[in-house]
């Protein structure tokens, strides 16, 4: 039990300097003075302190939305896959699971978009569930083509399976399914090409732009929600896709597990480096491109004998 909150706690802890460390690379990349990786941290330390402001046309759900988008992502943090053999897990998340408490939590987001009446507000969340309804069917498509490649349909046993027999006969759907869930990664996380996190020009924003009257410690649970949001992705993305030192003693694969989280980092930041942000109509180009890789790891391992 103590590795399995130790892991939780960790992914908690991690979350705001993988997003720190992402921003510092990319402005490092650009020539400019890198901020430091940590800033996340007195960033949300500031906003705990500032005033909250509420918009007059507000209702309710414009107290209670940080909180609510906050939950359903604290609760899929106690349902993660170990990167430990010797951690308890539990083992009845499935894809329709994790999909549905990520899609509540992006919910709440959109009603609180919605809930200041802006102009701006009402855009944000009008695009957000544009993306998010071919986010949804790609992702539950990628984590059950993983599971019964790995022989559970639970997330948590599947990982480890991954991490003792990894299933060389069905390398191609593997590989299929580790570039459907990577372009999730970057579409769920609204980051480039899907979304910039830095932009608040009226016409490209997504997720700026349902946050725009939040203040506060409001927005600190927000701007926090997301950096777990991208810890979350990650985790799953190393403990299914790059099962490797499950095996190891517990100090092995814990500093393992957090150099994988690093690398991910890393690559995301040398993609959005090198990476224009698609216009709108584009982004269903690329989401499409994530449900046929889905639908083709499924239908592979099929045809190679798995169903069988």
């Amino acid at each position: 039990m103590i590795y399995y909150l130790l892991q939780i706690v960790s992914t908690l802890l991690i979350a705001p300097f993988l997003v720190g460390l992402i921003k510092s690379i990319k402005m490092l990349l650009l020539y400019k003075k890198p901020v430091s990786p940590f800033q996340p941290y007195y960033n949300f330390s500031k906003l705990l302190f500032k005033e909250i402001i509420y918009a007059k046309e507000s209702s309710i759900i414009s107290r209670i939305a940080p909180l609510l988008i906050l939950s359903p992502l604290l609760l899929v943090l106690f349902l993660l896959p170990p990167f430990f053999h010797g951690s308890f897990y539990i083992s009845f998340m499935d894809a329709f699971t994790i999909t549905g408490l990520i899609s509540l939590s992006t919910f709440f987001l959109m009603l609180l978009g919605m809930d200041s009446a802006s102009a701006f507000g009402g855009l944000g969340s009008s695009r957000e569930a544009f993306i998010s309804a071919l986010v949804e069917p790609a992702m539950i498509l990628t984590i059950f083509s993983v599971s019964l490649m790995a022989h559970s349909i639970g997330i948590s046993k599947a990982a480890l399976n991954l991490s003792t027999s990894f299933p060389i006969t069905h390398s191609a759907s593997f590989v299929l399914a580790a570039i459907s869930f990577f372009i999730l990664l970057l579409a769920e996380n609204g980051r480039i090409p899907i979304d910039n996190p830095e932009t608040h020009l009226e016409l490209t924003m997504v997720h700026e732009a349902m946050i725009l009257d939040v203040s506060g410690a409001d927005l600190a649970l927000i701007e926090f929600a997301g950096a777990l949001k991208y810890a979350i992705f990650s985790t799953l993305f190393v403990t299914l896709f790059i099962p490797l030192g499950a095996n190891l003693p517990f100090v092995w694969s814990f500093g393992l597990f957090l150099l994988k989280l690093l690398v991910i980092a890393v690559i995301v930041a040398l993609i959005e480096v090198n990476t224009a942000k698609l216009r709108l109509f584009k982004v269903p180009n690329l989401l499409g491109i994530s449900i046929i890789f889905g639908f083709l790891s499924l239908i592979t391992y099929y045809i190679l004998g798995g169903g069988a």
